[in-house]
């Protein structure tokens, strides 16, 4: 291997971690070709630590049509961030959500619906990849928190389930 090609992939490299910070991502892998039988495979990872609470989705909530209904309205002596609630279920990733499988369907799960435990109850897409959530317990539908391609974040509350 020639120093050029060494301080080629090392700039790549670099490159890749830059786009890791700007973009607020997690990890990036990524294969380069330089001919038939020579090519690098990198993949750029970090750690990063999430509060249970985040501070966007505390100070500015947001609530669908169906969430503003009065029997969505949270009842007396329920927490009033929707992440502390119980049977919230909340984003696994980052990624734009969709309520129903495809534009013109009717929902996965509206308000009052109720669900069984590994039903899915969205879609979050993420790197062109359609990933289901499925309910974490069977219930009825108390609230959903999302509006049909919004964007999520990890730790998001979804869909809150009783």
């Amino acid at each position: 291997m020639g120093t050029k090609k060494l301080d080629s992939d090392v700039e790549f490299i670099k490159a890749l971690s830059e786009i890791l910070r700007a973009n607020d991502l997690t990890e990036i892998e990524v294969s380069r070709d330089y001919g038939e039988s020579d090519s690098i495979d990198v993949r750029v990872a970090r750690e990063i630590t999430v509060q249970a609470a985040p501070v966007a989705v505390a100070a500015a909530p947001v609530v669908t049509a169906a969430a503003a209904a009065p029997a969505a309205a949270p009842a007396a002596g329920q927490p009033e961030d929707p992440a502390q609630h119980e049977g919230a279920v909340t984003s696994p990733m980052v990624g734009t959500v969709y309520l129903a499988a495809e534009p013109g369907k009717p929902p996965f799960v509206s308000v009052g619906d109720k669900v069984t435990e590994g039903q899915t109850l969205l879609i979050i897409e993420a790197m062109k990849t359609m990933n289901q959530i499925p309910s974490p317990q069977a219930g009825t539908v108390k609230r959903v928190l999302v509006d049909d391609g919004s964007a999520a974040e990890f730790g998001t509350p979804l869909v809150i389930i009783e």
